[in-house]
């Protein structure tokens, strides 16, 4: 039947000619439907949708390419079926040949019939849904025949269209093409493709043994190989082989954790890299890279791959690392490094060498494995890709207090002259300084229909316990990636178990708790709650299960070797030697910045990093995402004092970078708390970021009225000011804040929802700030002005709109300021903006606790409320007026 099927397909091919597969082999079924999209550049460029069916491809030219987009209709244009080893097919159709033209894999996997139909039926009816299961494409998809080619007409043309579900897109579905622009097989590009370079496509599904060509798609390899199977031979461990023969995958050891590592002799200690554990797999050049679980992620790091093509035939033990701006691993970059598909700088640290050639060495004591795998490093040159992780036979409290010092996650300590045993073992164990923890997501909240945090937990034997919400760290681009997962992970009930188990909230969804997330945080409450818990990325690598509570180590003070004394110095720092805040070493600790805290007290630069420390979570959330100016003080207040916009040279890698249309330099930006300490340690005092949406510095995300009075206008006017300001906001139907600005006024700020699909513009903002100023100046011209000149201001208050532009900026709620006294600009409920305010008793030293009993702003993301409606509401007033 299949070869049937082949006649038109082998009947436009020379084979002699081009590389493409004949069709001749017999192979074997899968006990699964496959299905490949190839990338085709020949007369035009297209895309090739081929499903598994009845033993050859179904074949579709899709025009444009597919889209995530459910109102695209992307035209697909039916060929002539293809054989099934057409699916490992990429390289170059000769010119002169039918559909010559380069040819890339560029999505691969699984797919499957929707409906009660069978597929045949569906192809016949013209109406044939299916769901895909690939490295890029998810989901339902549907191929309606037109309607014209329903009566059997000479065109076979149908529309490939995407169903709504958790992996579409409203908007710019398209853009899955261009963000994938390699090889799912190779990684190669169309370019490398056509000039005949780089690493040849890698079989999917591949069982092992000789890869002869770029199609081995027969009963033993490739897709055909029965899915699900693990050889028996991985788990043989022969001392040699005649001939090379490599286990496909070993499961991994694993560490147990522990509160301190190992002490006395015996034990070798390694820092431990925040990266994904990677197996890495060398047989005659074709590299295999795969997950502590074996799924293969050899596309994913295509660089390191193409690196490790060099080695001799081996199986490798190690971790994929991001490295940031010194050298330390970096978990937030290696996420966004695989997202965005730039791995190029991605390294890969091997620890332990479990094969050479055909020996099997893991019955061999560690350090003999490193010591050979070492050797094996170094014969195959200096890859800045490929690292060797190197040991210290030394105290492991000294160790890991000096890993804790450059701000590592922790160390792995090794019985030196144990075996490698796959599972958890006692021979391995892993000490954690680093606040970092993996929890499992089993709700997410929104606001107002935007996310807004994770509800996390662990487990705890067979329960599910809940451990806090993780509120921080989620950029556009996370959401974006994030919440299609856990859509298609919705639950009716709570997963959590256990006393402590949240209840359900509004806007609160329960999904099952199968994704892992890794996050940072500030240490465990009394009651085992996670404090200012912050997104770092998902751990696709870990399953849920193995996911369970660990504190992180507390090194002894006591048995340190004598040499190791000044690394284990205690916290009770000498005069003059450098503070650690939130990992950031400040310089100058002592220096007073302000002379007082209106205590008669000087405020030094470890405290301003300490408040930055103690409220940073609450204040986080109002700077992220948008380009913030700092006013350093690096003397105190009695030195000079410098506003500064952009970056400077040797700026904090806890510090964004980010350009902004129409200025060349790039501007900071805070995105992470530990940014805060930071700034602390260049003097920043003050901090005022643009009022845009977060990310997004073209959008204005919030109006800020800033209520700033002359000479001789007392305080309580001030405050009947701003509540005559709330109660006209509110009128207009937009709900505000409001916060003192650390000096003589106040701030009124509304916050705003946004219209995705045409955003306002700071014009309109702007404008519309203008026009409410106006309109309460001319209601009463004795109090209020909206003119700057110094000369008119005695006695009234200044309505100062003019945050409101672009470039503008606004004191961040909490931030300090540069002015005696060590004031902060405090937000305040509307219950405390009454007459005998005070706002000289917020201060650095009273801040903290004050903000640990204030409900203040805790609604301020549920008052959002678009700008558009109230233009028209104030537009119609002043037609009226």
């Amino acid at each position: 039947m299949a070869n049937d099927n082949l006649s038109t397909y082998r009947s436009k091919r020379d084979f002699q000619k081009t590389a493409e597969p004949s069709g001749e082999k017999q192979i074997a079924r899968s006990n699964r439907r496959r299905f490949v999209i190839q990338k085709h550049d020949a007369t035009r460029l297209h895309y090739d949708l081929r499903l598994e069916l009845d033993g050859v491809f179904k074949s579709w030219a899709v025009t444009k390419g597919p889209s995530l987009d459910p109102h695209d209709k992307r035209l697909a244009v039916e060929v002539e079926d293809h054989p099934l080893d057409y699916g490992d097919f990429e390289g170059t159709i000769p010119k002169g040949q039918y559909g010559g033209g380069t040819v890339m894999l560029w999505d691969r996997g699984y797919w499957e019939p929707e409906g009660k139909k069978s597929p045949e039926q569906a192809l016949a009816k013209g109406d044939f849904k299916f769901t895909l299961e690939g490295e890029r494409l998810h989901g339902s998809f549907v191929l309606v025949r037109m309607r014209n080619d329903r009566d059997g007409g000479k065109r076979t043309n149908w529309l490939l269209i995407k169903h709504h579900d958790a992996f579409s897109v409203e908007a710019d579905g398209a853009a899955v093409l261009e963000e994938n622009d390699t090889s799912v097989a190779s990684g190669r590009t169309m370019d490398t493709i056509a000039a005949g370079k780089g690493r040849k496509p890698k079989p999917f599904m591949i069982k092992g043994g000789d890869i002869k060509s770029d199609a081995v798609w027969d009963s033993n390899h490739g897709l055909a190989a029965e899915d699900g199977k693990v050889e028996a031979r991985a788990d043989r461990t022969p001392k040699t082989a005649g001939s090379v023969d490599l286990p496909d995958f070993i499961a991994p050891q694993l560490c147990q954790t522990l509160e301190r590592p190992p002490a006395g002799e015996g034990w070798i200690h390694e820092i431990k890299f925040d990266g994904y554990r990677i197996q890495m797999r060398i047989l005659d050049g074709e590299v295999t890279l795969k997950t502590r679980k074996g799924l293969d992620w050899t596309g994913k790091y295509p660089e390191i791959a193409e690196a490790a093509s060099a080695l001799p035939d081996a199986i490798i033990d190690g971790e994929i690392c991001a490295l940031d701006d010194h050298g330390a691993p970096d978990f937030a970059a290696l996420q966004a490094a695989i997202s965005e598909g730039k791995t190029g700088d991605l390294v890969y640290f091997a620890f332990d060498l479990l094969y050479e050639g055909g020996e099997d060495l893991r019955s061999l004591p560690v350090v003999e494995r490193k010591a050979r795998l070492q050797s094996l490093l170094s014969d195959a040159g200096d890859d800045p890709r490929l690292g060797f992780v190197e040991h210290f036979e030394t105290g492991g409290d000294a160790v890991l207090r000096s890993a804790c010092k450059l701000s590592l996650e922790g160390i792995v300590s090794k019985q030196s002259d144990a075996p490698y045993q796959s599972g958890r073992t006692e021979s391995w164990a892993k000490s954690k300084c680093r606040a970092g923890h993996e929890v499992v997501i089993g709700a997410y909240a929104k606001t107002n229909g935007k996310f807004r945090s994770l509800l996390v937990g662990v487990y705890r034997g067979d329960h599910f316990v809940y451990v806090g919400r993780v509120g921080t760290g989620y950029g556009a681009k996370k959401v974006e990636t994030l919440l299609p997962k856990l859509q298609a992970l919705e639950a009716a009930k709570s997963p959590f178990t256990g006393i402590g188990a949240p209840k359900k909230e509004a806007e609160v969804t329960w999904v099952k708790p199968k994704l892992v997330a890794e996050i940072e945080f500030a240490g465990w409450t009394a009651d085992g709650i996670v404090r200012q818990a912050a997104f770092k990325g998902l751990r696709e690598d870990k399953p849920a299960r193995e996911v369970k509570a660990e504190r992180p180590a507390k090194p002894a003070e006591t048995d340190v070797p004598e040499p190791l004394a000044e690394v284990m110095a205690k916290p009770t720092r000498r005069k003059g030697a450098k503070a650690e805040v939130m990992g950031v070493m400040i310089s100058n600790p002592d220096k007073p910045l302000w002379q007082d805290a209106n205590d008669g007290r000087p405020v030094t630069k470890e405290e301003l990093g300490r408040y930055y420390e103690a409220v940073g979570s609450w204040m986080i959330a109002h700077i992220e995402g948008r380009p913030c100016s700092i006013i350093r003080t690096p003397d105190g207040l009695g030195g000079e004092q410098f506003f500064q916009r952009h970056a400077m040279p040797g700026t904090s890698n806890l510090l964004e970078l980010v350009k902004v249309f129409g200025d060349k330099k790039p501007y900071l930006q805070i995105d992470r708390v530990e940014g805060l300490a930071a700034v602390a340690q260049i003097g920043a005092v003050e901090l005022h970021p643009w009022n845009c949406e977060p990310h997004k510095p073209e959008v204005p995300g919030r109006l800020v009225f800033d209520l700033d009075p002359g000479p001789d206008v007392p305080f309580s006017t001030v405050v009947s000011a701003a509540r005559e300001m709330r109660d006209r906001l509110d009128a207009l139907g937009l709900v505000s804040f409001c916060k003192t600005t650390g000096g003589k006024g106040v701030h009124v700020v509304t916050p705003l929802a946004i219209n995705k699909r045409k955003p306002l513009s700071w014009a309109e903002a702007k404008g519309f700030a203008h026009d409410v100023c106006q309109q309460m100046a001319r209601d009463n011209p004795d109090l209020y002005l909206i003119k700057m000149t110094k000369s008119l201001r005695n006695g009234r208050i200044f309505l100062d709109y003019l945050r409101n532009d672009r470039m503008a900026t606004a004191v961040a709620p909490l931030s300090p300021r540069a002015r005696p006294g060590a004031t902060v600009s405090m937000p305040l409920t509307w219950t405390q903006v009454k007459s005998d305010l005070d706002p000289k008793r917020f201060t650095i030293r009273t801040v903290p606790a004050l903000l640990s009993k204030s409900s203040a702003w805790e609604d301020y993301c549920d008052g959002q409320r678009p700008l558009e409606q109230a233009i028209k509401r104030l537009g119609k007033a002043l037609s009226a007026a």
